[in-house]
């Protein structure tokens, strides 16, 4: 009967471990879609802001 519940307990804790697993694998995946996403929005601001500097210094020199 020991040996049963200890088969059971094990399992249960192996089961308990694979779950809370499973839950940080997506947790470490979203952490990493959203610091992507941060830095696809920052390199489009620094495009965007040296696109913006060009065309400021090409009307400078034009006035």
């Amino acid at each position: 009967m020991v040996r049963v519940a200890t088969f059971f307990g094990i399992s249960f804790g192996a089961f308990l471990f694979w779950q809370s697993m499973d839950r940080v694998h997506v947790w470490i995946a979203l952490h990493q879609d959203e610091k992507k996403e941060r830095l696809e929005k920052l390199m489009e601001i620094r495009r965007v802001r040296e696109e913006l500097l060009q065309q400021a210094k090409q009307t400078d020199t034009l006035a």
